[in-house]
């Protein structure tokens, strides 16, 4: 089984308000994008990963990103899009049929572990389609345009995904083709392949498992990398915890 990882990083950091995009803010001395990378990069069921950046980007990115840090698997450095579903689309296109399994990841989760990422692709062979998620902790109330609560969701029934998201390639492949027919923009990857009639399996995923979008998020982040240097655990070995590709 052959398996592609497509990391968008096509940001520019609006929600952040800062001069550099948030994949490049330092995380203890190293870029986040770098972070995400060597998770996929040491683990041994990612055969390729598509890095999807700003098009202005691109060569400094292979230069001071790919080169500057050993990220011999990043088989492509691509422009994004407009929007995140534009940006994978534009490695979807790339992706051909010796691949089996494609998993998409945000560039700007830097804690996922080597151990998620196999329990997903694990499931997405199995069953075709699966995200990571954690379960809600709060109450979920279901508001109208003015603001007033209009009901109750279940809090059982209700989980926040996460990525990454993991499916077979002729599966995510139509999801995406289908999604542009209708001219329809989903929130995540999964939503397209849910739009197609297909199950998609949720997986437990981490609270640690954050995506850095505001300011807030960059000192939480700061946060739990102090906590896992002092735990014995270097920020930039996620793969430690990792699994071999005869396991999926």
């Amino acid at each position: 089984m052959k398996t592609v990882a497509i990391i968008p990083a096509g940001g520019y950091g609006k929600r952040m308000g800062a001069d550099v995009s948030k994949q490049y803010l330092l995380l203890h001395g190293i870029p986040v994008i770098v972070h995400t990378l060597r998770v996929f990069q040491e683990l041994p069921l990612i055969d390729d990963i598509f890095l999807i950046v700003p098009a202005d980007d691109i060569e400094l990115v292979k230069r001071g990103v790919v080169e500057e840090y050993g990220l011999t698997r990043v088989s492509h450095v691509l422009a994004g899009g407009m929007e995140r579903q534009d940006s994978v689309r534009n490695g979807i296109e790339l992706v051909g049929t010796e691949y089996d399994i494609v998993v998409i990841h945000d560039g700007v989760r830097p804690f996922v572990t080597a151990d998620l990422i196999c329990a997903v692709v694990s499931e997405a062979a199995a069953e075709s389609a699966a995200t990571l998620g954690i379960p809600v902790k709060d109450t979920v109330k279901v508001i109208d345009s003015q603001r007033w609560i209009k009901g109750t969701l279940d809090r059982d029934e209700v989980w926040l995904a996460q990525t990454p998201q993991a499916f077979r390639r002729d599966i995510i492949r139509t999801a995406y083709e289908v999604a542009y027919q209708d001219h329809y923009y989903g929130t995540d990857d999964a939503s397209l392949v849910e739009r197609i009639g297909i199950g998609v399996k949720m997986i437990l995923g981490s609270h640690d498992n954050i995506k850095i979008t505001t300011r807030d998020d960059i000192v939480l982040a700061d946060a739990l990398m102090k906590k896992l240097i002092e735990c014995g655990h270097r920020g930039d070995v996620w793969a430690s915890y990792g699994c071999s590709r005869e396991k999926v």
